[in-house]
């Protein structure tokens, strides 16, 4: 999960005045899921057909519980960032690709 870590230390406190938990939390779990699975999809389709959906599963389980686990931190982080324009991007991303880009971190090879 060390997409949470990074999305964590991009909307870290940078500024005094405070922004919209909801929409940060929003924000937080829309980059989360998006970098998360874009990656997992990857892995996923190198396995047998038949290991897929138990793979998945699992990972879901894990990638749930970690989040749920770390969303109150990452929240509160975005919330005193005060950053609208990533926090906006953040939602309206779809890609994992977009959602990198948003925090920029675009990583090796993802494009935008």
């Amino acid at each position: 999960m060390r997409r949470l870590l990074v999305l964590a230390l991009v909307l870290s406190p940078l500024a005094a005045c405070k922004g919209d938990r909801d929409k940060c939390e929003k924000a937080a779990r829309n980059y989360a899921t998006l970098v998360y699975w874009g990656k997992a999809e990857e892995a996923l389709s190198r396995l047998p057909e038949s290991e897929r959906a138990n793979t998945r599963s699992k990972m879901q389980t894990e990638f749930d519980t970690e989040l749920e686990g770390e969303i109150s931190t990452i929240t509160s982080q975005c919330v005193s960032a005060n950053n609208e324009d990533m926090v906006d991007c953040m939602i309206k991303a779809k890609t994992a690709a977009q959602a990198l880009k948003c925090a920029g971190t675009i990583e090796p090879g993802q494009g935008g």
